[in-house]
């Protein structure tokens, strides 16, 4: 039975990850980064897998974690990826997405040469893109210093491939969304949005600019191509993405259509919510995956936007029902 460690297993792309390595008979091992961590997202496979604390500011503790579980495979996808942080805390994104990747190809080397290593990279190492759609190729012009930590990830990947002859890879990860996404994102603050909206328990949306567009998929989808990058002859980098984009506008429209409502009648865009000007349309080329992988993307855009509204409105009305029963019991 092989082993994986996932880092950032309790996040939306680890929890996926993890469902789908004990699919294929896997011993999943993931690292939280302490032992408080929010285990919400993987609470239905939770005893099934082994959670480990691990910090990836602490050399030390990786290498530990490295010797004690002796993985054959090693997930990277712990960061700091909430857009209000990237600028309130620009030290400890560094920290944690660029030196967080050093730290754990560095232990590697030390521990282990024959464990597999995937890097979960970025559109956002391409932000002012060259060109459109970005390949593999395309040079990197990131504009923000998550992008900056994630191109310094990316490259250091390569390095210990190139120098070190690890087996490391990259996946550059477009945007990718599910119903476990963090409601800090537009997407689930849409779909959680047009749940409570249809269930009477909330008018309107405010958003920004309406116009920006993404290269959206889902995230389920996503981690697949991860593992695929693992079971090659070779260890190489490969965008991961749609190849097409939607707007927010877009999003809302099939959102609300979903529950029979024009997006029109809720939907308010607020100028003070807008983000700086878009420089460049991030939009991917996946055709080295298509071609080395063999990978597609199965769910389609209007089965995402829909499969996140239908999540938000059932797990609100279970809370309904969890706190209905709450309080009889109370009574009683």
């Amino acid at each position: 039975m092989p082993t994986a460690l996932i880092t950032g297993i309790n996040g939306q792309d680890g929890s996926y990850l993890a469902e789908f390595l004990l699919s294929k008979e896997y011993h999943v091992v993931g690292a939280t980064q302490s032992r408080n961590a929010n285990l919400e997202r993987i609470l239905e496979i939770r005893e099934k897998i082994e959670i480990v604390e691990m910090d990836l500011l602490n050399q030390g503790l990786l290498e530990d974690v490295l010797r004690k579980y002796a993985p054959d495979e090693v997930y990277n996808l712990a960061a700091r990826a909430s857009s209000s942080e990237l600028w309130t805390k620009p030290v400890l994104t560094g920290e944690l997405n660029a030196l967080g990747v050093a730290r754990m190809l560095d232990a590697i080397s030390k521990i282990d040469r024959e464990v597999r290593f995937v890097q979960a990279s970025s559109s956002e190492v391409f932000g002012d893109a060259a060109e459109v759609p970005q390949t593999e190729a395309t040079p990197f012009h990131p504009r923000n210093p998550y992008g900056v930590a994630k191109a310094y990830g990316q490259w250091m990947t390569v390095i210990y491939r190139e120098q070190q002859r690890l087996f490391a890879c990259s996946c550059i990860l477009y945007n990718h969304e599910s119903p476990r996404r963090g409601l800090e994102f537009v997407t689930r603050k849409i779909s959680h949005a047009v749940a409570k909206i249809s269930l009477g328990q909330a008018t309107e949306l405010r958003l920004g600019s309406l116009e920006a567009r993404r290269d959206w998929g889902f995230a389920g989808d996503y981690v697949q191509a991860m593992w695929l990058a693992l079971h090659q002859p070779a260890a190489d980098d490969y965008i991961i993405a749609t190849g097409e984009t939607h707007s927010v506008r877009d999003f809302c429209k099939v959102a609300f259509a979903h529950v029979g409502l024009d997006y029109q009648d809720f939907v308010i865009e607020d100028v003070s919510d807008h983000r700086p000007p878009e420089t460049a349309l991030l939009v991917g080329n996946a055709a080295k995956a298509h071609r080395v992988l063999g990978w597609k993307p199965k769910t389609t855009f209007h089965a995402l936007v829909k499969m996140m509204v239908d999540a938000d409105i059932k797990a609100i009305r279970d809370n309904q029902i969890s706190e209905k029963k709450a309080s009889v019991s109370a009574l009683i």
